[in-house]
């Protein structure tokens, strides 16, 4: 009798293979999640890192990143199951692929070093919306007054104004219950992304030439170019991995068809997509502006008019970045909240639940514990947002901590172990290879942007 109730429940309609409600994501909602975690506030400053890197080594960062970043997730995708890529158990998170593969210790060095990434994400989304909301008026101050208007305000205000958003929007309950607000995201990211690209067009257009020069912009001395090169390096690695959210995305997909196969061609049509934009606001945001291109091409003002599209493209951005806060956050509040429960089952702090209503939006459960916790969380993003409120040297310094340990070093050996890869073997020869090469540029990176805040911090 038991193992006939057995068999009736695994065969429910309603349930996975791991007894977890059926996952109903589809290769669409795959590519708006990907979407929305990498087109972000990266691609506000490829403009400026093209312009550091020039003509030559400008689209072919771009482009080698976009093509090692795809490589690295289809080698990721296929260690959400385990120790077959298919049928195997499944990992519902990147920890548990670390750990099953690699063992506890590099779990957590893993753990660390994506969580870190995840929060200097979130300081990264409240500066870049920061500056979005001062551009929205600096926009229209420049247009009824001119554009040697002064038009000066702060961005602490509107850090704290995003922060109160996040503070409500945090309490979504998790990863499933945000399609709609990823379809959101992806759309204002096309939105914000052609006006970029249009706006440079017609620049080149009217102009008609290309500004910028091979080398880029030209810099006082070899050594400050050779920092900003670096930190421009660190900016464009920031731009593309997205493993840090990959297998929570995966772990929404659905099966049939295999859910590794599902991801590789989300994987490919979210690259193909974020390359065409990259590129596009990249290079032709360069070419309109040449050595002038400033940090974030929409809100530094190399472009004035028209002011009510560059105010459409910051609305866009916010509501964007709204969405893209909540797609790193919540896998952070997911795991803190798991353990706690955990550590602390009687607490009924922690476990105890209120259904709360609303005649606006569907109603969702909420613990005290789940309150406090995410918006402690919120509270101190905003806080090292407003003690450090560099964009181009915060994405470059998360660019480096991103790109080789979490988009390179921890899937390759994942991949080399499940596949029992021979040392040595052509393969792992390459595979080593190339980490090494991205460990170097992820150093590069990291260097070059830390000077670059502490020139900033100190007026040096």
């Amino acid at each position: 009798m038991a193992l006939h109730d057995q068999s009736l429940e695994l065969a429910d309609p309603l349930l996975d293979d791991d007894g977890r409600l059926r996952r109903t994501g589809t290769l669409g909602t795959c590519v708006a999640h990907i979407i929305t975690g990498v087109i972000g506030s990266g691609v506000l400053s490829l403009a400026w890192s093209v312009a550091q890197l020039g003509w030559i080594g400008g689209p072919v960062a771009l482009l080698c990143f976009a093509i090692i970043t795809y490589f690295s997730a289809s080698k990721l995708a296929d260690c959400y199951r385990y120790p077959d890529s298919v049928n195997g158990k499944r990992n519902y998170s990147y920890m548990d692929a670390v750990r099953v593969n690699l063992g506890y210790k590099r779990m957590l060095l893993c753990g660390f070093l994506q969580y870190l990434s995840m929060f200097v994400t979130g300081v990264a989304y409240v500066i870049t919306v920061s500056t979005c909301m001062r551009a929205l008026l600096k926009a229209n101050c420049y247009h009824r007054e001119g554009h040697q208007a002064s038009c000066k305000s702060s961005d602490a205000f509107y850090m704290l104004i995003f922060g109160a958003v996040q503070i409500v929007m945090s309490q979504i309950p998790d990863f499933q219950n945000m399609e709609w607000l990823s379809w959101v995201a992806t759309i204002m990211s096309f939105c914000y992304s052609t006006v970029g690209l249009g706006l440079g067009l017609a620049k080149v257009i009217g102009k008609g030439k290309f500004e910028g020069g091979i080398t880029g912009v030209r810099m006082s001395g070899p050594a400050k170019k050779t920092w900003t090169v670096f930190e421009a390096l660190g900016d464009v690695a920031f731009a593309y991995p997205y493993t840090l959210i990959l297998l929570e995305i995966q772990d929404t997909l659905k099966s049939p068809p295999p859910e590794n196969k599902t991801m590789k061609k989300g994987s490919l049509l979210a690259i193909i997509v974020t390359t065409f934009f990259y590129f596009a606001c990249g290079c032709f945001g360069y070419a309109a502006l040449g050595d002038s291109t400033p940090g974030n091409l929409l809100t530094g003002f190399g472009f004035y008019e028209p002011f009510w599209l560059i105010d459409f493209a910051n609305v866009c951005i916010i509501m964007h970045l709204v969405g893209g806060y909540q797609i790193y956050s919540q896998p952070i509040f997911a795991t803190f909240e798991l353990w706690f429960a955990r550590k602390f089952p009687n607490s009924g702090f922690i476990s105890t639940f209120y259904t709360m209503k609303s005649p606006i939006i569907p109603s969702f459960r909420i613990s005290l514990f789940r309150l406090f916790f995410r918006t402690s969380y919120v509270a101190s993003t905003v806080g090292i947002a407003l003690a450090f409120p560099y964009f181009n040297s915060i994405l470059g310094v998360l660019g480096a901590i991103n790109f080789w340990p979490l988009a390179i070093y921890f899937p390759f050996e994942m991949y080399i172990l499940q596949r029992k890869i021979t040392a040595w073997s052509r393969e792992w020869v390459a595979l080593r290879t190339l980490s090494l090469i991205c460990l170097i540029v992820s150093l590069l990176g990291f260097v070059g942007s830390f000077v670059s805040i502490i020139s900033a911090k100190f007026n040096l």
